[in-house]
Protein backbone atom coordinates (compact mmCIF):
# COMPACT_ATOMS: atom_id res chain seq x y z
CA UNK A 1 0.00 0.00 0.00
CA UNK A 2 1.74 3.12 -1.52
CA UNK A 3 1.49 6.79 0.95
CA UNK A 4 -0.31 8.09 -2.13
CA UNK A 5 -3.16 5.62 -1.79
CA UNK A 6 -3.37 6.18 2.18
CA UNK A 7 -2.87 10.20 1.51
CA UNK A 8 -6.23 9.91 -0.92
CA UNK A 9 -7.63 7.53 1.93
CA UNK A 10 -7.33 10.23 4.41
CA UNK A 11 -8.47 13.41 1.84
CA UNK A 12 -11.57 11.60 1.32
CA UNK A 13 -12.64 10.81 5.39
CA UNK A 14 -11.35 13.93 6.96
CA UNK A 15 -14.49 16.00 6.13
CA UNK A 16 -16.24 13.40 6.48
CA UNK A 17 -15.53 13.21 10.16
CA UNK A 18 -16.09 16.67 10.13
CA UNK A 19 -19.90 16.48 8.85
CA UNK A 20 -20.25 13.63 11.42
CA UNK A 21 -19.03 15.98 14.17
CA UNK A 22 -22.13 18.30 13.13
CA UNK A 23 -24.75 15.25 14.37
CA UNK A 24 -22.89 15.79 18.20
CA UNK A 25 -23.03 19.38 18.42
CA UNK A 26 -26.57 19.66 17.14
CA UNK A 27 -27.55 16.93 19.15
CA UNK A 28 -30.97 17.53 21.63
CA UNK A 29 -33.12 15.30 23.69
CA UNK A 30 -30.47 12.59 23.97
CA UNK A 31 -31.50 9.30 25.56
CA UNK A 32 -29.34 7.13 26.87
CA UNK A 33 -29.13 3.58 26.67
CA UNK A 34 -26.58 0.90 29.14
CA UNK A 35 -25.02 -1.52 27.61
CA UNK A 36 -23.36 -4.62 29.75
CA UNK A 37 -22.30 -2.28 32.59
CA UNK A 38 -24.01 0.85 34.43
CA UNK A 39 -20.85 3.10 32.53
CA UNK A 40 -21.32 1.97 29.55
CA UNK A 41 -23.35 4.19 27.58
CA UNK A 42 -25.07 4.66 24.30
CA UNK A 43 -27.17 6.55 22.82
CA UNK A 44 -28.49 7.00 19.00
CA UNK A 45 -26.09 9.72 18.09
CA UNK A 46 -23.43 7.19 18.80
CA UNK A 47 -25.35 5.11 16.07
CA UNK A 48 -25.92 8.03 13.70
CA UNK A 49 -22.46 9.12 13.56
CA UNK A 50 -20.84 5.94 13.27
CA UNK A 51 -23.85 5.22 9.87
CA UNK A 52 -22.48 8.32 8.60
CA UNK A 53 -19.04 7.08 8.69
CA UNK A 54 -19.23 3.50 7.69
CA UNK A 55 -22.26 3.45 5.17
CA UNK A 56 -20.28 6.22 3.10
CA UNK A 57 -16.41 4.79 3.00
CA UNK A 58 -17.95 1.83 2.54
CA UNK A 59 -19.34 3.52 -0.56
CA UNK A 60 -16.29 4.44 -1.40
CA UNK A 61 -14.07 1.73 -0.58
CA UNK A 62 -16.06 -1.61 -1.18
CA UNK A 63 -12.90 -3.90 -0.42
CA UNK A 64 -12.32 -2.20 3.01
CA UNK A 65 -13.23 -3.71 6.15
CA UNK A 66 -14.30 -1.82 9.53
CA UNK A 67 -14.45 -2.55 13.13
CA UNK A 68 -16.92 -0.16 15.07
CA UNK A 69 -17.96 0.32 18.79
CA UNK A 70 -21.61 -0.03 17.93
CA UNK A 71 -21.28 -1.89 15.00
CA UNK A 72 -19.55 -4.46 17.09
CA UNK A 73 -21.82 -4.49 20.35
CA UNK A 74 -24.77 -5.29 18.27
CA UNK A 75 -23.16 -8.49 16.68
CA UNK A 76 -21.68 -8.91 20.69
CA UNK A 77 -18.05 -9.55 18.96
CA UNK A 78 -15.50 -7.86 17.56
CA UNK A 79 -14.14 -8.36 13.73
CA UNK A 80 -11.12 -10.09 13.95
CA UNK A 81 -8.31 -7.61 12.21
CA UNK A 82 -6.86 -8.64 9.08
CA UNK A 83 -4.34 -7.58 6.79
CA UNK A 84 -6.79 -5.81 4.45
CA UNK A 85 -7.38 -1.56 5.11
CA UNK A 86 -9.45 -1.73 8.14
CA UNK A 87 -11.24 1.25 9.28
CA UNK A 88 -11.31 1.18 13.72
CA UNK A 89 -14.23 3.46 14.67
CA UNK A 90 -15.60 5.27 17.67
CA UNK A 91 -18.26 7.31 16.89
CA UNK A 92 -18.54 9.42 20.38
CA UNK A 93 -15.74 8.86 22.61
CA UNK A 94 -16.46 9.90 25.85
CA UNK A 95 -20.14 9.20 25.71
CA UNK A 96 -20.70 10.20 29.57
CA UNK A 97 -19.46 13.41 28.82
CA UNK A 98 -21.55 14.24 25.48
CA UNK A 99 -24.63 13.42 27.48
CA UNK A 100 -23.88 15.30 30.50
CA UNK A 101 -22.79 18.30 27.98
CA UNK A 102 -19.07 18.32 28.99
CA UNK A 103 -16.96 18.78 25.68
CA UNK A 104 -14.69 16.45 25.71
CA UNK A 105 -16.41 14.00 23.57
CA UNK A 106 -14.81 13.38 19.90
CA UNK A 107 -15.16 11.14 16.61
CA UNK A 108 -11.94 9.05 16.62
CA UNK A 109 -10.85 6.66 13.35
CA UNK A 110 -8.01 4.75 12.64
CA UNK A 111 -6.60 3.23 9.77
CA UNK A 112 -4.82 -0.26 10.02
CA UNK A 113 -3.01 -2.12 6.71
CA UNK A 114 -1.36 -5.49 7.11
CA UNK A 115 -2.36 -4.82 11.11
CA UNK A 116 -0.25 -1.84 11.44
CA UNK A 117 -1.57 1.37 12.21
CA UNK A 118 -1.25 4.16 9.73
CA UNK A 119 -3.48 6.86 10.25
CA UNK A 120 -5.27 8.42 12.84
CA UNK A 121 -8.09 11.57 13.03
CA UNK A 122 -9.76 12.68 16.48
CA UNK A 123 -12.11 15.51 16.32
CA UNK A 124 -13.52 17.40 19.31
CA UNK A 125 -16.27 19.14 17.45
CA UNK A 126 -17.56 21.46 20.86
CA UNK A 127 -13.81 22.84 20.46
CA UNK A 128 -13.43 22.71 16.55
CA UNK A 129 -10.37 20.45 17.18
CA UNK A 130 -8.94 17.83 15.03
CA UNK A 131 -6.57 16.10 15.43
CA UNK A 132 -4.51 13.95 12.40
CA UNK A 133 -1.61 11.78 11.72
CA UNK A 134 -0.42 9.61 8.85
CA UNK A 135 2.68 7.12 10.14
CA UNK A 136 5.58 8.78 8.82
CA UNK A 137 4.32 12.29 7.90
CA UNK A 138 3.66 13.83 11.63
CA UNK A 139 0.86 14.60 13.67
CA UNK A 140 -1.07 17.84 13.77
CA UNK A 141 -4.20 19.65 15.02
CA UNK A 142 -6.17 21.82 12.94
CA UNK A 143 -2.87 21.60 10.45
CA UNK A 144 -0.75 22.79 12.29
CA UNK A 145 2.10 20.62 13.26
CA UNK A 146 1.75 19.39 16.98
CA UNK A 147 4.79 17.56 19.35
CA UNK A 148 4.86 16.76 22.87
CA UNK A 149 6.02 18.51 25.41
CA UNK A 150 8.96 15.92 25.70
CA UNK A 151 8.72 16.04 29.49
CA UNK A 152 11.34 13.56 30.88
CA UNK A 153 11.27 13.82 34.59
CA UNK A 154 8.44 11.68 36.65
CA UNK A 155 8.50 13.80 39.44
CA UNK A 156 7.15 16.95 37.11
CA UNK A 157 4.26 15.00 35.09
CA UNK A 158 1.05 15.80 35.34
CA UNK A 159 -0.40 12.16 34.38
CA UNK A 160 -4.01 11.66 32.77
CA UNK A 161 -5.42 8.46 34.61
CA UNK A 162 -8.35 6.83 33.55
CA UNK A 163 -9.38 6.46 37.14
CA UNK A 164 -13.58 5.85 36.14
CA UNK A 165 -12.09 2.16 34.85
CA UNK A 166 -11.57 1.27 38.37
CA UNK A 167 -15.47 0.92 38.44
CA UNK A 168 -15.46 -2.89 36.88
CA UNK A 169 -14.10 -4.40 39.78
CA UNK A 170 -12.12 -7.05 37.38
CA UNK A 171 -9.92 -3.85 36.63
CA UNK A 172 -10.12 -2.10 40.05
CA UNK A 173 -7.34 -3.64 42.32
CA UNK A 174 -5.12 -3.27 38.75
CA UNK A 175 -5.88 0.33 39.04
CA UNK A 176 -5.96 1.28 42.61
CA UNK A 177 -2.78 -0.25 43.07
CA UNK A 178 -0.98 1.72 40.70
CA UNK A 179 -2.30 4.77 41.61
CA UNK A 180 -1.34 4.57 45.36
CA UNK A 181 2.55 4.00 44.02
CA UNK A 182 1.90 6.90 40.93
CA UNK A 183 0.24 9.56 42.97
CA UNK A 184 3.48 9.65 45.68
CA UNK A 185 5.74 10.39 42.60
CA UNK A 186 3.98 12.32 39.91
CA UNK A 187 3.54 15.76 39.88
CA UNK A 188 -0.37 15.64 39.59
CA UNK A 189 -3.01 13.29 38.47
CA UNK A 190 -6.01 14.34 36.00
CA UNK A 191 -9.30 12.33 34.73
CA UNK A 192 -11.06 13.33 31.49
CA UNK A 193 -13.27 10.59 30.50
CA UNK A 194 -12.06 10.09 26.70
CA UNK A 195 -9.48 7.81 25.41
CA UNK A 196 -8.85 9.23 22.12
CA UNK A 197 -8.49 12.91 23.56
CA UNK A 198 -6.36 11.41 26.51
CA UNK A 199 -3.79 10.38 23.96
CA UNK A 200 -4.30 13.97 21.86
CA UNK A 201 -3.38 15.45 24.94
CA UNK A 202 -0.14 13.94 25.08
CA UNK A 203 0.98 14.53 21.54
CA UNK A 204 0.30 18.22 21.84
CA UNK A 205 1.81 18.74 25.00
CA UNK A 206 -0.60 19.61 27.85
CA UNK A 207 -0.40 16.52 29.55
CA UNK A 208 2.83 14.53 30.31
CA UNK A 209 1.26 10.66 30.04
CA UNK A 210 -2.29 9.32 29.67
CA UNK A 211 -2.83 5.92 31.12
CA UNK A 212 -5.58 3.29 30.52
CA UNK A 213 -6.18 -0.45 30.48
CA UNK A 214 -9.52 -2.44 30.08
CA UNK A 215 -10.03 -0.43 26.52
CA UNK A 216 -11.21 -1.78 23.23
CA UNK A 217 -9.33 -1.34 19.55
CA UNK A 218 -11.36 1.95 18.90
CA UNK A 219 -10.38 3.64 21.82
CA UNK A 220 -6.59 3.25 20.94
CA UNK A 221 -6.77 3.15 16.67
CA UNK A 222 -6.52 7.06 16.31
CA UNK A 223 -4.77 8.40 19.00
CA UNK A 224 -2.06 6.21 19.49
CA UNK A 225 -0.53 6.80 15.84
CA UNK A 226 -1.25 10.46 17.03
CA UNK A 227 1.20 9.99 19.87
CA UNK A 228 4.34 8.69 17.93
CA UNK A 229 4.06 11.10 15.05
CA UNK A 230 4.21 13.61 17.65
CA UNK A 231 7.56 12.54 19.24
CA UNK A 232 5.47 10.40 22.08
CA UNK A 233 6.30 6.88 23.32
CA UNK A 234 3.31 4.07 23.54
CA UNK A 235 3.31 0.77 25.48
CA UNK A 236 1.45 -1.85 27.06
CA UNK A 237 1.03 -0.75 30.71
CA UNK A 238 2.58 -4.48 31.58
CA UNK A 239 6.27 -4.71 31.17
CA UNK A 240 7.29 -7.35 28.33
CA UNK A 241 4.26 -7.16 27.02
CA UNK A 242 3.89 -5.92 23.24
CA UNK A 243 1.04 -3.26 22.58
CA UNK A 244 -1.76 -4.82 20.74
CA UNK A 245 -4.24 -2.78 19.15
CA UNK A 246 -6.69 -5.18 19.47
CA UNK A 247 -6.09 -5.82 23.37
CA UNK A 248 -5.22 -1.82 24.16
CA UNK A 249 -4.19 -1.63 27.73
CA UNK A 250 -1.54 1.19 27.63
CA UNK A 251 0.59 3.98 28.44
CA UNK A 252 1.49 6.85 26.48
CA UNK A 253 4.63 9.42 27.59
CA UNK A 254 5.94 12.41 26.39
CA UNK A 255 9.06 10.75 26.28
CA UNK A 256 11.00 7.41 26.39
CA UNK A 257 12.68 8.17 29.57
CA UNK A 258 9.54 9.13 31.15
CA UNK A 259 7.62 6.08 29.62
CA UNK A 260 10.09 4.11 31.12
CA UNK A 261 10.15 5.23 34.71
CA UNK A 262 6.37 5.46 34.79
CA UNK A 263 6.23 1.71 33.77
CA UNK A 264 8.70 0.98 36.57
CA UNK A 265 6.37 2.77 39.42
CA UNK A 266 3.60 0.76 38.03
CA UNK A 267 5.05 -2.52 37.95
CA UNK A 268 5.68 -1.75 41.71
CA UNK A 269 2.14 -1.94 42.35
CA UNK A 270 1.35 -4.69 39.65
CA UNK A 271 4.14 -6.64 42.20
CA UNK A 272 2.19 -5.78 45.44
CA UNK A 273 -0.88 -6.21 44.11
CA UNK A 274 0.57 -9.85 42.97
CA UNK A 275 2.01 -10.65 46.23
CA UNK A 276 -1.43 -9.85 48.41
CA UNK A 277 -3.24 -12.08 45.98
CA UNK A 278 -1.02 -15.12 46.80
CA UNK A 279 -1.45 -13.98 50.59
CA UNK A 280 -5.24 -14.50 50.23
CA UNK A 281 -4.65 -17.27 48.22
CA UNK A 282 -3.04 -19.28 50.88
CA UNK A 283 -4.98 -18.06 52.98
CA UNK A 284 -8.06 -19.54 51.72
CA UNK A 285 -6.16 -22.59 51.44
CA UNK A 286 -5.20 -23.09 54.77
CA UNK A 287 -9.15 -22.53 55.93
Amino acid sequence: MSGKEIQSYFEFVLPLVKTAGKVIVEAKDIEIEIKTEIYDLVTIYDRKVEDILIKTIKKQYPTHKFIGEEESSAKSQISELTDDPTWIIDPIDGTANFVRGFPVTCISIGLTINKEQVLGIVYNPYMDEMYTAIKGQGAYMNGKRIYTNKQSDIQKTVINYEVSLARAEKYRDLYLYRFSHLIGVVQGMRSMGSAALGLCYVANGSMDAYQCDGLYPWDAAAGVVIVREAGGAVADSTIGKEFDIMNPNFIAAASKPLLDQLLAVEKQGDDERLAALLVKKANIGCR
